[in-house]
């Protein structure tokens, strides 16, 4: 995936080189010589059998693609024992335009200190002729072996034998660290007079010293004259070769007292004087041959040793004895400058292993500084800048020391706000988080730090790489970027530590956030690389480039980032991988630079390095498209039909398109031709379009050419079809773009390649920018007045009409059943074409819009739409541009009546408005209030089935013909059924039973009710009255308890009954069976009458004022009657004798005759049988 700018990827340059090498480690464009270059690191190159790393510098034509190797692994220090091997020259590369110089760093140049190899780094500076001109090593010091010695040997006669003496001077000339920068070693032998065998620095090498001490042969003499030895090796030994700032050391090896005593006093103040150290060795062969004592010889060679005499004395018993002390003299002369037990300084510093380029010098890291803590050196013209160990203790504090923090992996300069130069290095492994500081340096070696910016996440690697960035360009710094290479975020190595921290005078820097990648950039090491480069697309503001080299699976790929104001934009503008430039590329994005413009477009070309490649990506021109659109006449005067086309009369018109290229970058445009098409579109996204292109113009995209600077223009004809809506602007569009993508300039993306504009139409009226029409609204509704419904067949009968005669006013009536209502609206235009005609409507909460329709097949339509999301308010507009004048429009407005909210009136509030001023606005506004009653659809009844109990005389039990599981209970139960669409509230329910006797006897009570399907009613139970007081009475004569006859008990309720719901109400009673035994009766009914009514203030109205429903219960008692003996008697002898008479007519007709016979005949046949049995 490309997301392109103006980054060319399609047309780029490839400098390869051996990746093995590490060609494309680095990348820097240069400048020198009048051409320019492509310079190329390699740091693994090698420079005969040492792998020193190396530069390649490389042709930025477009003819070259060749590279040529600079051979700058021959860099070299003098008077140093210096190790070259793999010390990574090229590592770093910073080009200096000032001087068209430049600086490359070998950070593991390496030099011999004795049995040490120290790794300090070296540098150096480039000519403009590519030549090695001044080597920089800030970090390298004096070796601890850096010493001049003199070897003071007597040779007098009494030496014997000369081979034992010769082969210690062999022997401890192999100790010595014998080479440039480290020890040399002179020879003078003594005896009656002095010679110079070799001086100081004559031979270079252990093996050449060594060589040399083979050919020494024993001078003799019959004198030992030490002190003349001592005072010439002094004062002519150390200046043969002697070098300056060297340890001077003399070793005096003798076997007797010094024949010239008296002067040895004065020889070794001197020496003393001149910062000799002595070591003497005594050899004892002679005294000890002889047997003469030894005492004063010692006591003179030990005044002869430097203090102490335990660190610079040595005795021997002869000659042979003198290799059993090499080893103890080597380790006491070379532990003068030793650095065991002390930690290390610069010694592993690295220095180079990152550069920057200041303005007094070059700045340094060196992160293997202070044990790998790490430091910042700087070189100048007037030498080395070496901040002391303390000025980093307060931010690396000692305890931290063991972590390694490596300070100095980047460095960077700034200019505050008040124009002072600021440093910025990063250490990346600070406290396994990283660290930045900003701090001062002066040349004195004062290091003072200003502020730390701390890294957020272990192992993120934040501060390996920064960048100060100067946006707009005015001398300060805006904002300093800090990169978090292995930055992890929910498990991935997203690399997006991209942390901007925008610059203010009182804080310095101040965090301000990231900046945004694709979801490509996992596991990619993105900001392993940053690159500030100037302008790009023309706003002024720099821009930033990111590399990604391990995106895509390692084929790597950079983020172009633009600056904006005094920041960059946080999302990037243009991705380039490597993937769509070359199959081959690896690592891409490892390195970049880019401030030079090798195409001679005005713009900068980017250098990007990867594996064994180096890339040109060359960029590109930017321009925008200016366009204007002219209209000829200016506005559609569809009055006027002045051509045809397709055989009808219509408006023809031109539009003049004018097309001009406006370049962004530096180098104008004026001597290339570009190629552009635009597109016009007549009408957009209307179909079928009022306008039509001319048939000769309707070939799209048309083309036309451009110079910078310069205008074309073509003109092409339309057509204004014929149509209704000629009031609403024609909207044409404009759309242009480059006929060849691929080559030449790119379109800012910032600027539109559309162009949108309006065509109007003429309003037709007297004044050509403003009508006056004249609205006029009428309005009524579908809703019957009281006054219809009362005068229907079908309203005469129901309670509104019944109540004192016919309602007058403005009452309505809303059917049962209706859901709906309909408005009837005509709106007349009796003024000018009326533009932007509307109607806005607002209605009673009660009231819901449903539709409006427009009738009589009017061309005319309307829209409509809610006004902030209220549902009581729409606005609707007249959809033709404009009411003609002198027309009409009818339409019906259709409402449904709200379930939710109910009312006593509806109100429908419509307003009509234009754009231009009303002549009359007195009737632009129809105001419809009317109050409403509302027809129930209410149907009450009972049940049917009448109860009827049996009582029994002296007995507390009854017998009932009902269904009751106890035979002493019943229900009253009465059905409510609301069938109409509104809610019926408050509808009070009252029922009397007449229970209670003129004497006060009550026979039966209403224990408890129940009420279903009508949730928040509200009823109350009949009062209990007192039963201990039971008259006697008869009520044989009365066939019913009624209003007439007998005392009632009334039951309450409020009622709510829901639209479309059915309420069942049952009243549970219980006879009073000690009541009913008392009183006398045979049939008694006990007469329910149970009603409904609304309230008065109720806007609803029921078919009967107030529907009465009955149910009775119906009493039997069963009377006592005395039976007499007789009639008991009588009765069963009655019984017996027509018994009698019923048995005797039987006999006669002979019905016992027909069985005997039939038993005769089965008689014989079974005697038979048993007559065979026997």
């Amino acid at each position: 995936l490309q997301l392109c700018f103006n980054f060319d990827t399609k047309n780029f340059k490839v400098f390869s080189g051996s990746k093995e090498n590490q060609f494309g480690y680095t990348v820097q464009q240069h400048e020198a010589g009048g051409r320019q270059w492509l310079l190329v690191g390699a740091p693994l190159e090698s420079t005969g059998k040492q792998q020193t790393g190396d530069v390649f510098r490389c042709p930025l034509d477009r003819n070259s693609a060749n590279c040529s190797r600079l051979n700058l692994g021959r860099l070299s220090l003098d008077n140093v024992s210096e190790r070259k091997d793999n010390m990574r020259l090229g590592m770093t590369l910073t080009s200096n335009p000032r001087d068209s110089s430049f600086v490359t760093c070998g950070p593991l140049w390496s030099h011999e200190c004795g049995s040490s190899l120290y790794s300090t780094g070296i540098c150096s500076r480039v000519s403009r002729t590519f030549k090695l001109s001044h080597p920089i090593a800030p970090a390298l010091q004096r070796c601890e072996t850096f010493m001049d010695i003199v070897i003071v040997l007597d040779g007098s006669n009494s030496i014997y034998p000369w081979y034992e003496v010769q082969d210690f001077v062999i022997t401890i000339l192999q100790k010595f660290y014998i080479g440039p920068g480290q020890t040399q070693v002179g020879v003078v032998q003594y005896g009656s007079k002095v010679v110079h065998e070799f001086g100081l620095g004559e031979y270079q090498t252990v093996e050449e010293v060594v060589q040399a001490a083979r050919g020494i042969d024993q001078r003799g003499g019959e004198e030992t004259r030490t002190a003349l030895g001592i005072n010439v090796g002094r004062s002519e030994g150390f200046k043969r070769g002697g070098r300056p700032g060297a340890k001077k050391v003399m070793i005096v090896i003798t076997d007797g007292e010094s024949h010239d005593s008296p002067q040895l006093v004065q020889a070794v103040a001197d020496s003393e004087r001149d910062n000799v150290t002595m070591y003497a060795i005594a050899v004892l062969g002679y005294y000890n041959r002889r047997g003469i004592n030894p005492e004063a010889f010692l006591k003179e060679i030990k005044f002869i040793a430097s203090d102490p005499d335990e660190q610079h004395f040595f005795n021997v018993s002869d000659e042979s004895s003198l290799k059993d002390i090499v080893d103890a003299l080597g380790e006491r002369i070379f532990s003068l400058e030793g650095s065991q037990g002390r930690r290390f300084g610069l010694q592993m510093a690295q220095a180079g292993f990152s550069s920057h380029l200041v303005k007094d010098g070059v700045l340094l890291g060196a992160v293997g500084a202070y044990d790998w803590n790490g430091a910042v050196l700087k070189e100048t013209k007037h030498g080395k800048v070496v901040p002391p160990k303390s000025s980093y203790k307060d931010e690396f504090p000692e305890e931290l020391k063991n972590h390694g923090a490596y300070l100095g992996y980047s460095v960077g300069s700034l200019i505050s706000s008040r124009g002072a130069q600021l440093y910025v290095a990063g250490a990346p492994r600070f406290n396994h988080t990283g660290k930045v500081i900003v701090f001062t340096l002066k040349n004195t070696g004062n290091l003072t730090i200003l502020q730390a910016l701390l890294g957020e996440q272990i192992g993120s690697y934040f501060g390996s790489v920064l960048i100060s960035m100067d946006i707009d360009d005015d001398g300060q710094t805006d904002i300093l970027v800090v990169a978090a290479p292995m930055f992890y975020s929910q498990g991935w190595e997203t690399g997006r530590g991209l942390h901007l921290h925008c610059h203010s005078p009182q804080t310095l820097f101040v965090l301000q956030g990231a900046l945004q990648v694709s979801d490509h950039s996992q596991n990619a090491r993105l900001g392993s690389a940053l690159a500030q480069i100037p302008d790009m697309n023309g706003d002024g503001f720099r821009e930033l480039v990111v590399g990604a080299p391990l995106e895509d699976d390692h084929q790597g790929a950079l983020y172009v980032f633009y600056g904006h104001q005094k920041t960059l934009q946080h999302r990037f503008r243009q991705r380039v991988s490597a993937a769509g430039l070359s199959s081959g590329l690896q690592y891409f994005g490892q390195s970049l630079h880019g401030v030079l413009d090798a195409n001679g477009d005005g713009l900068v070309d980017l250098a990007v390095g990867a594996l064994g490649a180096a890339v040109i990506v060359w960029s590109r021109g930017v321009v925008r498209i200016q366009a204007t659109l002219t209209f000829e006449p200016e506005k559609v005067n569809m009055f006027n039909k002045d051509c045809r086309r397709g055989g009808k009369e219509v408006t023809c018109m031109s539009v003049s398109v004018c097309l001009s290229l406006d370049s962004r970058t530096k180098r104008g445009t004026k001597s290339q031709d570009v190629a552009v098409w635009f597109s016009l579109v007549l009408d957009e996204r209307r179909f079928p379009p009022r306008a039509v292109l001319d048939e000769s113009e309707r070939q799209q995209p048309r083309t036309l050419v451009l110079q910078g600077g310069g205008r074309s223009c073509q003109r092409i004809g339309f057509s204004i079809q014929e149509t209704a809506d000629y009031g609403r602007p024609l909207a044409v569009l404009l759309e242009t773009g480059l006929q060849s993508p691929d080559d030449g300039p790119v379109l800012d993306p910032d600027w539109p390649n559309v162009l949108r504009a309006e065509l109007p139409f003429w309003n037709g009226c007297e004044q050509e920018d403003v009508c006056v029409p004249d609205l006029i609204l009428h309005s009524h509704t579908d809703l019957m007045s009281a006054q219809q419904f009362c005068g229907s067949r079908e309203g005469a009968s129901w309670s509104l009409c019944s109540q004192q005669g016919v309602p007058q006013g403005s009452l309505h009536v809303v059917e049962a059943g209706r859901r709906r209502m309909v408005v009837f609206a005509r709106l007349e235009n009796q003024g000018e074409n009326a533009y932007g005609a509307s109607v806005h409507i607002s209605t009673s909460s009660n009231l819901l819009f449903s539709s409006l329709i427009v009738k009589d097949q009017s061309d005319i339509q309307i829209e409509c739409h809610s006004e902030d999301r209220l549902a009581n308010q729409r606005s609707c507009t007249i959809s033709a541009p404009f009411m003609k004048s002198l027309s009409q429009v009818s339409f019906h407005l259709e409402f449904e009546f709200s379930r939710l909210v109910f009312l006593d009136h509806i109100r429908v509030l419509m307003a009509t408005s234009s754009e231009g001023e009303d002549g009359f606005p007195d009737d632009n506004i129809k105001d419809i209030f009317l109050p409403l009653k509302y027809q129930t659809d209410l149907l009450f009844t009972r049940d049917p089935n009448p109860r009827r109990f049996q009582i029994k005389s002296s007995s507390s039990s009854s017998s009932s013909s009902s269904s009751e599981d106890q035979a002493d209970t019943f229900n009253l139960t009465y059905n409510i059924q609301n069938s109409g669409v509104f809610p019926l509230p408050d509808v009070l329910f009252r029922a009397e039973i007449w229970a209670v006797t003129r004497a006060g006897n009550q026979l039966l009570n209403i224990t408890d009710y129940s009420v279903l399907q009508a949730p928040g009613s509200h009823c109350s139970l009949p009062p209990i009255r007192s039963t201990n007081q039971v008259a006697a009475e008869d009520l044989t004569h009365l066939s019913q308890l009624n209003q007439s006859t007998g005392v009632s008990e009334v039951f309450h309720c409020r009622l709510s009954l829901p639209a479309s719901s059915d309420v069942r109400l049952s009243l549970k009673g219980r006879l009073q069976l000690h009541t009913l035994n008392t009183v006398s009766f045979r049939s008694l009914e006990v007469l329910t009458s149970a009603s409904v009514q609304l309230e008065a203030s109720s806007p609803m109205f029921l078919q009967e004022e107030r529907p009465l429903r009955q149910i009775i219960v119906e009493l039997r008692k069963d009377e006592d009657h005395i039976v007499s003996v007789w009639i008991v008697v009588g009765s069963s002898v009655g019984g017996l004798l027509l018994l009698g008479l019923l048995v005797l007519g039987l006999w006669k007709l002979g019905f016992f005759n027909r069985r005997r016979r039939q038993e005769e005949e089965e008689q014989p046949s079974t005697n038979g049988k048993a007559a065979e049995e026997l």
